[in-house]
This record gives structure tokens, sequence and C-alpha cells, in this order.
């Protein structure tokens, strides 16, 4: 993207669109939620800003601080927030960006060309949900600074001083009245979205310092983020402890009249066919889009395209699908436009038709461009896709021979499903279970109308360390499979599932974590659909039982509940204490009031939160190399919290 120097960037660039008031009486609407996602996303709002000035070509410098009493800065070296009298609402322009919804460069002709927080709402809404919220700019060689108060201006904007550089300080107090569940920041989920910013935007320096924490040096712990190589660092991070086809990642770009691209694609021996990530404007555009499309249709056409031309496809060979051109590719697709249109379920599908052609014509040409002058790694590239061919071939007679004998059959459901009555997917859940015998307990507990069970027999397939074929010839996989109604690959229908809510239910020991980990690397390669639209979710069913007289049972989740619970007995009757260890040690009336019954049941909703940061946890974890999966035990012993010996 060429930088817009020198930048005009002043009162009249800034376009209102919107007030204020709605924001305190429904937070969700604007920030998604007031648990802790919304209260992070706070912090991508106030960096999303400095972004934009990085965008623009007038910033490589961004520093976030969670203070001690969880207050966070977010600092820039941009041109700052323009301080002078905006001509419509004669105030200062910083007051106006800071106390009006949708105020911003963003949206004129004379701010930003490209924008990363378009489909945010913006640094108002921050401060609109803040106790207090502090802004100080540096302009002109002079320091301004401002302050307010959930919302409302409480020190009007004045100089405080001088400085010699330009830029943006914005610090402030989520309000507890608002985040009512918490206010503590997570250090671990910023860093994975100030990492991805990073990787995205090529030199860009972001430092992230947590002063809650003090490391050996006697300093706060601090991460910095930057990477000259940009999304080839990213594709890197993703492959990292994979056996990779071509060494040095494929990367190149293309530029539209209001567009540019980026991509950077590498392939591993990885069975994997969903590691790819589509990014529009530095925003995770998880439900793809036209970019997607694109660069899918290009993949498969260019591949198809060498192959024949080289004779390693014959002609009476079938052509390979999308899927197999795909199989262990890692790729980061990123595109930088003016205006992007987001549409899908949650706002992050992109609907720009003209990107379908940009995207495809660049990468027709630049992996074109590969294949031709690389031709070993191109042989390695196209003999991976054709093994997926034959394997791909081999899962569907395996699959055509077990829908004959009514395995994958949606009119022969697995033996030992017992289904629920409703046919409204909407109400209906599943719960896999382990083992037969808390199955047997979790089938008598259950409400028939709406509760389906379906119990599991030892342990699944590990499906990240084998093909397709091999994991249909699993029962247990086959049976999930025509359970869950979605089919998988390319016949995969998320719109099919018989169930909005599927729960793993398995005992609070090794093996049942164990159990839990396979069921969720199997959703996250073969249905990865259900798990963005929140229908996979795991049971927590209780670990200890205080017995309080003859028949009444007070339970506790965990450790600390069960420790809070024992102090309210005096030292001399304390009560006996019960440590479930399996589901099955549980009579039916338990396991439902614990575990299964809506209104009292514990469960967790297993979401991605960071793609990138999956992808990586589940083939390092799960992959057939051995020393990443070393290394990640010896990096995070000291954190385990449950060991069963």
């Amino acid at each position: 993207m060429a930088k817009e120097k020198p930048g005009h960037y002043s009162g009249e660039d800034i376009q209102v669109l919107e007030g204020l008031e709605a924001v305190r009486k429904r937070p969700s609407m604007y920030i998604g939620s007031t648990g802790p996602r919304g209260l992070h996303h706070l912090v991508y709002e106030v960096v999303d800003n400095s972004v934009d000035e990085a965008l623009a070509g007038f910033c490589d410098t961004i520093d976030v601080t969670i203070h001690e009493d969880n207050a966070i800065t977010v600092q820039d070296n941009g041109r700052g927030i323009p301080v002078d009298k905006h001509p419509k609402e004669k105030i200062p322009t910083v007051e106006v960006v800071l106390t009006i919804l949708h105020a911003g460069g963003k949206f004129g002709d004379g701010g930003y060309k490209v924008s990363g927080g378009l489909h945010g709402v913006g640094v108002s809404c921050v401060n609109a949900l803040s106790t207090r919220l502090e802004a100080e700019v540096c302009r002109d060689g002079e320091l301004y600074k401002m302050a307010f108060e959930r919302g409302k201006t409480v020190e009007k904007l004045k100089k405080n001083g001088k400085c010699k550089k330009t830029g943006t300080r914005i610090t402030f107090w989520a309000d507890p009245e608002i985040f009512t569940e918490t206010t503590v920041y997570d250090r671990d989920i910023l860093s994975k979205r100030l990492r991805e910013l990073a990787f995205l935007n090529k030199d860009l320096k972001i430092t992230l310092t947590d002063e809650r924490e003090v490391g050996e040096d006697g300093k706060p712990v601090s991460e910095v983020f930057k990477y000259s190589g940009g999304i080839v660092d990213f594709i890197k991070f993703l492959n990292n402890g994979k056996t990779v086809l071509n060494s040095k990642p494929i990367y190149f770009e293309a530029e539209g009249e209001d567009a540019t691209v980026e991509v950077a694609m590498q392939w591993s021996d990885n069975y994997s066919t969903n590691s790819v990530m589509a990014f529009a404007n530095n925003i995770n555009t998880i439900e793809g889009g036209t970019h997607m499309d694109g660069f899918k249709t290009a993949v498969t056409r260019t591949i198809n395209n060498y192959a024949r031309s080289k004779g390693i496809l014959k002609e009476k060979d079938s052509n390979l699908s999308g899927d197999d051109c795909r199989e262990g590719l890692a790729a980061i697709i990123s595109v930088k436009m003016r205006d992007p249109q987001f549409e899908g379920q949650t706002k992050t599908k992109l609907g720009n038709t003209e990107m379908n052609q940009i995207v495809s014509s660049a990468v027709s040409q630049g992996l074109g461009e590969f294949l031709e002058e690389n031709p070993a790694p191109a042989k390695r590239i196209v003999q991976k896709a054709s093994a997926a061919l034959k394997a791909r071939e081999a899962a569907r007679k395996a699959r055509d021979a077990t829908r004959r004998k009514g395995v994958l059959d949606s009119f022969s459901m697995p033996g030992k499903l017992a289904d629920c009555a409703s046919k409204n997917a909407e109400e209906s859940e599943l719960f896999i279970v382990e083992g037969d015998s808390a199955g047997g307990s979790a089938k008598q507990a259950r409400d028939r109308k709406y509760q389906a069970i379906l119990p599991l027999r030892g342990k699944i397939l590990n499906v990240e360390k084998v093909g397709q074929h091999r994991a249909l010839s699993s029962e247990t996989i086959s049976s999930l499979i025509t359970a869950i109604g979605t089919n998988f690959g390319e016949d995969f229908d998320a719109e099919k599932a018989r169930y909005h809510r599927i729960v793993i239910m398995t005992d609070a020991d090794v093996d049942g974590a164990h159990i839990q980990i396979l069921l969720l690397t199997f959703f996250y390669r073969y249905m990865p659909e259900l798990i963005n639209r929140g229908y996979i979710y795991i049971a927590q069913p209780p670990l200890y039982g205080i017995k309080e007289g003859k028949k009444k049972i007070k339970y506790c989740f965990n450790d600390d509940a069960l420790a809070e619970a024992m102090k309210a007995y005096p030292e001399d009757k304390k009560p006996t204490v019960q440590r479930y260890k399996g589901l099955g040690e549980m009579d039916p009336d338990q396991l439902w009031e614990t575990t299964m019954e809506p209104a009292k049941r514990v469960m967790l909703q297993v979401s991605i939160e960071d793609a990138a940061e999956a992808e990586r946890v589940v083939s390092e974890l799960m992959g057939e190399q051995v020393e990443p999966r070393k290394e990640f035990i010896q990096k995070h012993a000291k954190d385990v919290r449950f060991l069963d010996i």
C-alpha cells in the first residue's frame, strides 16, 4: 500500500455519524458481550486506532501496558489525534473522537485510505464503558491532555507541557458496573491478538508490558512483537515443528485500484485442510468470503494445470480437488482495502466482489511462477495432492461400503445412540459420554425429549496422525459423523447438524482429559464450523460431593470450591468428602442434578479465539513430531493444575 505523505489530517477529516447515548444501556450490542471477551475487545478498539496510523504510514511503534490496577494504556508514535476545533461540532476534534460514536478519520475521504477497526465501534465506546479515560496527544510540539468519566468530559482539553515527538496515549479503566464478571485482563489473550497484528503489519513493533507480574530481572514482564518478514514469519510460526515440503514459504503481493493483496503459502506433510487463514484490514475473516474464494479457486486451478503440463497427472486421471490441493497447506491471505464490506453470522465474512478476481489473479501468477521455477518442491507438492486424491477415493469407497452396511446412512443411526424425541436441532443436545457404564447412567438420567446419549468405547483415533480413509475405518468416528448428521470434508453442511449443543462428557481424570482432547482435535479438523457456531461444549461434572446427612450432598466443582465449603464446618465435625473420579460413580439422579439439568449444570463452550494459536498447538501436541510436544510439556510443567497419580 502506497504511503500517503505528507498526511493532511485535521478536524475537517473527522465525519460524525451518530451519538453515544445507547452504549452504556446496551453494551453487548456494541462490544459483543460484557464478559471477558468484551473486556478484551476494549483494548483491541484502542489498538486498532494506532494500527490505522501504521497502515497510513505514520506510526511504527505501539506500546500496550496492563497496570497493577488493571488499567490499560495504549501509546503510539503516530500523528496524534487532531486537537483543532471540529468544524461541525465546535469542540476539539479529539473530544469528538472520544465522545461521539462512529466519529473517526476512517469514515471520510480525507482521513485513512485503509482502516483496520471499521467493523468495530471506536474508542468512544471504550470511553463510554470506562469509569475514567485519560487522553494525551503530542502534536506541533505541544502536549495536550483531557479526561472523561463514563463517557462524559470532566477535564477539558488543555496544554500540559512540551513534547518533541508526535503520538497519542490513551489510558482507561473498564467500568465494573458494566463488566460485572471481571475487569481483570488475561495477558495471554492480549498477546495473541497483538502478535497477530504484528505479523500482519510488517516491521510494526508492538510491546505488551504487564506491571502486575515482575520477571527475574525485577522489571515488569514484557513481550515485544516485531516481524520483518510479516506474514512469511506468520507461516513459519504456524508450521513450527512440522516437516515442510517447500522450505522457504511462497510469498507474493499484488495491488489493485483501492486494494493490496499479500499471500504467503507453505505445505507440510500434515493431513489438515483447514490451515488457511484470511484477513481483511487486519480482521480475521473466519467465515471466509470473496478473497478466500478467489484464493481456493486459483490454487486448485494452478496446481492442476501444472500437474497436467508436466505429465504428473495423466489424461485418464481425475482432477485434483480443492481439498487435495490444500491438504497440508498453511496459508495467510491478507487484503487491505478502502471500503471492506463484512457480512455473515459474525460479520467476519468479506463480501467485496472485486476481491475474488484480484486475489485469484495474484495467486495464479505468484503460485504458477513458483511451481515453474522450483521443480523439486513443486513435484513434492503435487505428489502430496495426488496422495490426498488416492486417499480421498479410498475414503469414498470406505464411506460407500459402510453406507451400504448402514453405518453412515442417515436412516440408520449408530446402535449405541440413544436419540432424543425432538427433531428440532435448536433445542436438541447430544452428550458424548466416555464408557458404557457412564453411558448407562446418562441414558437413565437424561430428559428423553431433547437429550441424546452416545457412549464411546475406549479412546478415539487421533485424526491429526491419520488420513481420512484411516479415520473412517474407525467405528467410533463414523458413529460420531453419522449421529451429528453434517457429514464432513467437501460434503460437510453445518445446516444439517441434528443437535445445536454437542456436549463432551468425560471422567475428571487423565484418561477423561485425553479423550476430551482427541474429540476436540476431531471437531477442529473435521467440523471446525461447529466450533465457530458455538455448538461444542464440555460438561463440568463436580469433582467432590460433601455428604450432609444421609441423603443431602453438597457438590463442589474444583479444589478451591471444596476448601471454601469446608470452612463452614467446625474442626470436630468435618463431613465425609467423596472424590468423583468417574461419571459411573454417580447414580442417574446425581448425574442429572449436577451435570445434565440445564438450570443447574456448568458447561464450557468451546471457541477458537485465536485460530493461529489453535492451529499451532493442535499440530504440536497431536502431530507426529515428538520434539515440539516435549518442549511444550517442559515449558508448561509448572502450570499444571491437576495431576492424577
